[in-house]
């Protein structure tokens, strides 16, 4: 692989999470959330695993991703939950390890064999 296509790829990652934080200091949480929910890192990892490997590819991540996105919502809502009671450290960890639990539940449920979300 060429380095500087891989630098490439940690800077466009980069500057989208500066954005973020950006966005979210100095304007509005609203927006910042926003940016940080919207499928940009997604889209530039099917991009970008697209030009290197094949389309067959790129399609199981995107279905894959489909997926994923369930315990990634779960960790939210437990973070956003736990915050009222915790802090922040207690509340972040107490919401990785409920991801963690969610993330082994998808794993299984496509061990089985759940078919591919039609896109």
């Amino acid at each position: 692989m060429n380095h500087l296509y891989l630098v490439l790829k940690f800077v466009v990652g980069g500057l989208i999470v500066a954005g973020t934080t950006v966005l979210t200091e100095h304007i509005n949480p609203r927006y910042g959330g926003l940016l940080a929910a919207a499928p940009i890192i997604l889209t530039l990892s099917l991009v970008f695993v697209y030009i290197d490997t094949n389309a067959d590819i790129t399609q199981q991540l995107a279905q894959n991703s489909f997926y994923f996105i369930i315990p990634t919502a779960i960790f939210l809502a437990t973070l956003a939950l736990l915050m009222n009671r915790f802090s922040f450290a207690q509340s972040l960890g107490g919401a990785y390890a409920i991801w963690l639990i969610s993330l082994l539940v998808v794993f299984r449920t496509l061990a089985g064999g759940i078919p591919a979300p039609v896109l």
